[in-house]
C-alpha cells in the first residue's frame, strides 16, 4: 500500500506508481484500488487473478522459472519479481509515499546483490575476524570503525572482499547484519546523508547489532500466532531457520540459520557463495547437522560439516529419504527453546525500515552503556 504524500487522492502519486508497475513489467499481474480513509488515501496494489494463479497457496519461490526471469543477473527481473511477491503477501506492506515505495526496491535489490557476492569463512566469538585497516577489536564494544573511513568501505571489504581468497570470519548472524547495514548505507548516502552520518558515528563507538539491530533497523511481519505461509519469500527479506534437534543446537553457531531470500527460490549461502540453497537443500543441511555433532577431546561440542556435506549427498540420492526429512523439516518452528514436533521454518520474515528524510523511522539510539 502507497499512501499519498499529502494525504488527499493526487494524480501525480497515481501515475507515478502505475509507470513504476508498467515498466518492470508487473501491471499484467496486478490491480490497483484507491482507498480513502480519516487520516488519507492510499493506492493499494492487489494481485489479480492471473497472479493468484502462478502462485499457489502464497508460493512465490516459483516466479521466476514460472515467468522466465533472470533475477539473477538483471535488476529489471529482479525488481519485477520483489513487486509480484510484495503484492501476493497476506500481510501489508505500507509506504507512507510512493518516494519510500521506490528506495524499499532499491534496498531490497541491494540486499539480494550483497547477499548473493557475500564470501565469508564461518566463526563465532573471538573467532571471528575483520579487515584491520577498517575495524579495531575490543571484547567490551566489538568490532568498532576506526575513524576517518567509511562505514560503507568497511561493511563491504568485510562481507564482500575485491580478492575472494580473503574470506574474513563471521557468524551467519552477524554477516546477515553486515548485508542489510550495508544496503542501508548505500541507499541513505544518496537518500538521506544526514541519518547515514549518525550510523557512521554510532558505528565508531558501538556496533548496531543483534537484538538492537532487529529493533532499530528492521521490520518484522508473521508470528507463531499468525505466521507466514512456508513458501512465501520477498527477495531482500532476513530469514531464519531453526535447528530442531535439541542436541546439534548446542554447538555453537549451529542454533540456527541466518540467512536472506535472493529470489528465484534460493537463499544467499555465506560460505560458497555460487552454491546457494534452495528450501529442500537448506532443510537437508540443518537436519544432517545431527549427524555432525560430535565432542572433542577437550569436552567441547562440535560440528564436523564434512559429515554433513557427506549426508546430504547421500540422501538427495534417494528420493523417499529427502521425501521423509522434507516431512519432518516443513513444518512451523517450536517456540524458542522447545524441541518438539516442530521443523526449522520460521514463522515470520525481516526486511529494512523507511529511510526518506520526511517519514523514516528509523532513530539511531546513543551508546548503551554495558
Amino acid at each position: 500500500m502507497v499512501r499519498s504524500a499529502d494525504g488527499i487522492a493526487d494524480e501525480s502519486t497515481r501515475q507515478k506508481l502505475v509507470h513504476y508497475l508498467e515498466q518492470v513489467g508487473a501491471s499484467n499481474y496486478l490491480r490497483i484500488s484507491i482507498e480513502n480513509a480519516d487520516d488519507g488515501v492510499s493506492y493499494r496494489v492487489y494481485a489479480n487473478d492471473r497472479l493468484m494463479a502462478l502462485t499457489p497457496q502464497f508460493d512465490t519461490t516459483q516466479l521466476c522459472s514460472i515467468l522466465r526471469l533472470d533475477s539473477a543477473n538483471s535488476d529489471r527481473d529482479l525488481e519485477l519479481e520483489i513487486v509480484l511477491a510484495m503484492a501476493r503477501s497476506p500481510f501489508e506492506f505500507h509506504f507512507p509515499s510512493m518516494q519510500e515505495f521506490e528506495a524499499a526496491m532499491r534496498t531490497r535489490l541491494q540486499v539480494v546483490r550483497i547477499a548473493a557476492r557475500a564470501q565469508i569463512s564461518f566463526g563465532t566469538g573471538l573467532d571471528e575476524v575483520r579487515p584491520t585497516e577498517y575495524f579495531h577489536f575490543d571484547p567490551s564494544t566489538r568490532f568498532t570503525l576506526i575513524p576517518g573511513v567509511s562505514l560503507i568501505d568497511a561493511l563491504s571489504e568485510a562481507i564482500n572482499p575485491p580478492n575472494t581468497d580473503r574470506a574474513y570470519s563471521f557468524s551467519c548472524y552477524r554477516a546477515s547484519e553486515y548485508v542489510l547495514a550495508l544496503a542501508l548505507a548505500r541507499e541513505l548516502a544518496s537518500t538521506h546523508p544526514e541519518l547515514l552520518v549518525q550510523m557512521q558515528n554510532r558505528w565508531l563507538s558501538r556496533p548496531i547489532m543483534s537484538k538492537e539491530f532487529h529493533e532499530v533497523l528492521l521490520f518484522e511481519y508473521g508470528s507463531l500466532e499468525n505466521p507466514v505461509p512456508m513458501q512465501f519469500y520477498v527477495p531482500g527479506d532476513r530469514v531464519w531457520f531453526k535447528n530442531p534437534d535439541e542436541y546439534s543446537s548446542d554447538v555453537i553457531g549451529f542454533e540456527g540459520s541466518w540467512v536472506c531470500y535472493i529470489g528465484g527460490g534460493l537463499f544467499n549461502n555465506f560460505w560458497k557463495s555460487n552454491n546457494p540453497f534452495t528450501l529442500q537443500s537448506k532443510c537437508l543441511e540443518i537436519y544432517h547437522w545431527r549427524h555432525g555433532a560430535y565432542v572433542d577431546p577437550t569436552g567441547e561440542l562440535r560440528m564436523d560439516e564434512n559429515i554433513v556435506e557427506q549426508r546430504v549427498l547421500q540422501s538427495e540420492s534417494c528420493p523417499a529419504e529427502v521425501e521423509s526429512i522434507l516431512e519432518k523439516m516443513l513444518r512451523f518452528r517450536d517456540p524458542s527453546g522447545v524441541y518438539e514436533q516442530g521443523g526449522c521454518i520460521d514463522a515470520s520474515r525481516e526486511h529494512l525500515r523507511w529511510v526518506h528524510p520526511s517519514t523514516t523511522n528509523i532513530c539511531i539510539p546513543p551508546v548503551k552503556i554495558i
